[in-house]
């Protein structure tokens, strides 16, 4: 595609463009390419731990967990729109707008500024954060952390139960807070992560009344595909409210909650969490 065409496309979608459009627009040659790095201060440790979990649920299958690149999505550290962000201003059109292969994301504000947080800190000249040593981020209060874990974790999870030992398992307190953001996202040094997640599941039901179930794979706004128990596959085109489709995401809970978290919670229930050996 050549670069007038993809500008062509960029007008067409007034600045909606997916962030692959952008990087496609990037590599297409020297006159869109951006080559400089801004400097940045540091941004809030506890902003960039929510960014990546959300970036981790949103963005990672296609973009990478280091955004240079996933199993569909192309690398977005040469972006002139992420390189000429700040706080998330300039990529928030561009992730709800959605378009032909990449969905809208109903990300607040907020949440879209600490995916950027997250984003922006990775560099493509050899450097990013995640190589440095980081400082400690065991700074909350492990007690203020206990109130929130019995107030709003303890109806599924339990100290003395399925967290037992919890932070002998997972000795890095970095890993050990990304997985509880949302567990099932956060990797070990090239392993997996150090929680299985049982996958989403979806039930379809028919306007004959017949149901469809199995493994969700993928939905958006006109198709819910996925995987039955003898590993057939099914594709169900979708308009408005038919047929029904019913997500059972045993992560649900984690993902409402991201909505909520304060700097000061993630800080104090990780604190609690490490005591648990």
């Amino acid at each position: 595609m050549s670069v007038d065409r993809e500008r062509e496309g960029l007008r067409g979608y007034a600045g909606f463009a997916t962030f692959a459009f952008l990087i496609a627009l990037s590599a297409a040659g020297p006159l869109a390419q951006r080559r400089d790095y801004p400097t940045r201060p540091p941004a809030d440790p506890a902003a960039v731990e929510r960014g990546k979990a959300l970036y981790g649920v949103n963005c990672q299958f296609c973009h990478g967990a280091d955004t240079r690149g996933g199993d569909s999505g192309p690398s977005l550290l040469r972006s002139g729109i992420v390189l000429d962000d700040q706080h998330g201003e300039l990529m928030a059109p561009v992730v709800r707008g959605g378009r032909p292969g990449m969905p809208k994301f109903a990300l607040t504000d907020d949440q879209i500024a600490d995916v950027a947080a997250f984003v922006h800190t990775f560099r493509a000249a050899g450097y990013d954060e995640s190589r440095l040593k980081p400082p400690s981020i065991v700074v909350g209060d492990a007690t203020a952390g206990e109130r929130f874990f019995t107030a709003k974790c303890a109806a599924c999870h339990s100290a003395t139960g399925d967290l037992r030992g919890l932070a002998t398992k997972i000795a890095d307190p970095r890993l050990l807070q990304q997985t509880w953001l949302l567990p099932g996202s956060g990797a070990g040094r090239g392993g997996p992560p150090p929680v299985q997640v049982k996958p989403a599941t979806v039930t379809v039901t028919l306007p004959s009344g017949d149901k469809i179930e199995g493994r969700l794979d993928r939905v958006d706004d006109f198709l819910v595909a996925l995987t039955m128990a003898d590993g057939t596959r099914r594709s169900v085109a979708t308009s408005g409210d038919s047929p029904k489709v019913e997500i059972h995401d045993p992560l649900q809970p984690h993902k409402d909650l991201l909505r909520t978290y304060t700097d000061a919670d993630i800080h104090n229930v990780t604190a609690y969490l490490v005591t648990l050996k």
